[in-house]
């Protein structure tokens, strides 16, 4: 997937860390594998390459990624919709180049959301396109590769750890003292990495979107890497980032991904319906940054968050 992986465990003295890695490695190996779009053997580009009618076999975790994936697209009305593949691709941030003749493409593509055409056939592990599309899960899947970290971790017996690939970060257990992992959400900054704040997690995980980390200029405009589904290009003013605290490490990357494209205030309403705890960060005149929260975790009153 183009990121580094990262475990910090407590675990017995003896453990073999080097068979620890090695099936830590195997796990996210498995992921990319199935869902990368920079792989043209990869599970995904093999779905993507079906015409639109015929089932495809898919293996089970490209399935779970899939289901989530058009649930959380679903209670977004579309925000979060995987299938901006081609979009992606034409303005440079899959595994090719920009192409001004895929761009103009993608700005006059209209499809409906994946949403209302891919049927999931779970039991049978198969999938069909209802309608030509390219898939992209790169705003789930590696969430859903911290997942698979922290399931490793958990089958070997060790419970307390915190697993991560790039930003995306999921903490079990706590420390031998009895306190939570700490962890900061990064400033949005593109020429330094700084803390903006910091929250301690207890089985939780923190995933954020921004527009600080992968970009383009165009037009003396920097463009960040996030799609707008309705309009098949970046998003012309979003928010500075995303955070937000889930469950799993896949809910929060997706659904930091949706508030993304939503921006501040479709995205707070968004939130507070789908009981999320999210914190915008938007930026203001003269460089200031202000900052938008949803949900207890997030409360400015509190200097950190701390999330069960």
């Amino acid at each position: 997937m183009g990121a580094r992986w990262s475990a910090s465990f407590y675990a017995p003295d003896g453990l073999d860390s080097e068979a620890v890695r090695q099936a830590l490695q195997a796990a996210v190996n498995e992921v990319d594998t199935q869902m990368s779009t920079w792989n043209p053997n990869s599970d995904l580009m093999r779905l993507n390459a079906g015409r639109a009618g015929a089932w495809v076999n898919v293996p089970p975790c490209l399935m779970e990624v899939l289901r989530l994936a058009l649930d959380i697209g679903r209670a977004s009305g579309g925000a979060f919709d995987v299938g901006v593949g081609a979009a992606v691709r034409a303005w440079g941030f899959g595994p090719e180049a920009v192409d001004e003749v895929r761009i103009r493409k993608a700005l006059e593509m209209r499809h409906p959301p994946a949403h209302e055409i891919v049927d999931l056939d779970v039991e049978g592990g198969r999938v069909r396109k209802l309608a030509p599309v390219d898939l992209d899960l790169n705003g789930i899947a590696k969430g859903y590769g911290v997942d698979r970290l922290a399931a490793v971790l958990h089958g070997l017996g060790i419970a307390s750890g915190l697993v991560g690939i790039d930003g995306e970060m999921r903490a079990f257990g706590l420390h031998p003292a009895g306190e939570p992992w700490v962890i900061a959400v990064e400033a949005p900054d593109p020429d330094r990495r700084a803390p903006h704040s910091i929250l301690a997690l207890h089985d939780a995980a923190v995933a954020t979107s921004g527009d600080y980390r992968h970009w383009l200029m165009a037009g003396g405009r920097r463009l960040s890497h996030t799609m707008d589904p309705r309009r098949g290009a970046p998003l012309p003013e979003p928010p500075a980032s995303v955070t937000v605290i889930a469950r799993t490490c896949a809910e929060a990357d997706g659904w930091a991904t949706a508030l993304m494209v939503l921006g501040p205030k479709a995205g707070t309403q968004l939130a507070e319906r789908e009981r999320l705890n999210a914190l915008f960060l938007l930026r203001g005149a003269e460089s200031t940054l202000q900052s938008k929260t949803v949900g207890s975790i997030f409360d400015p009153s509190h200097d950190h968050g701390y999330a069960h």
